[in-house]
């Protein structure tokens, strides 16, 4: 699951939180880097994918702080 908090109560770097089994991690929307928390490989590899696919729209949620949900990857 990855989820993003309204602007106004997040921090920078933009970011996202993936959540995967017990584990949970954030990552920049810029190069899709794990910047908290633990994440296991293949979990890290999927984010990274999303991240690389949405990254504008990613981007605009985090500026205007009106999220949407986005389709998963194929």
């Amino acid at each position: 699951v990855i989820m993003m908090f309204l602007v106004e109560k997040e921090h920078n770097p933009p970011h996202i939180h993936a959540f995967y089994n017990e584990y949970e991690a954030s990552f920049a929307l810029e190069n899709a880097k794990l910047i908290a928390g633990k994440f296991p490989k293949n979990g890290t590899k999927l984010v990274k994918e999303f991240v690389k696919h949405y990254k504008e729209e990613l981007l605009e949620m985090w500026m205007t702080g009106q999220n949407k949900k986005l389709p998963p990857l194929n």
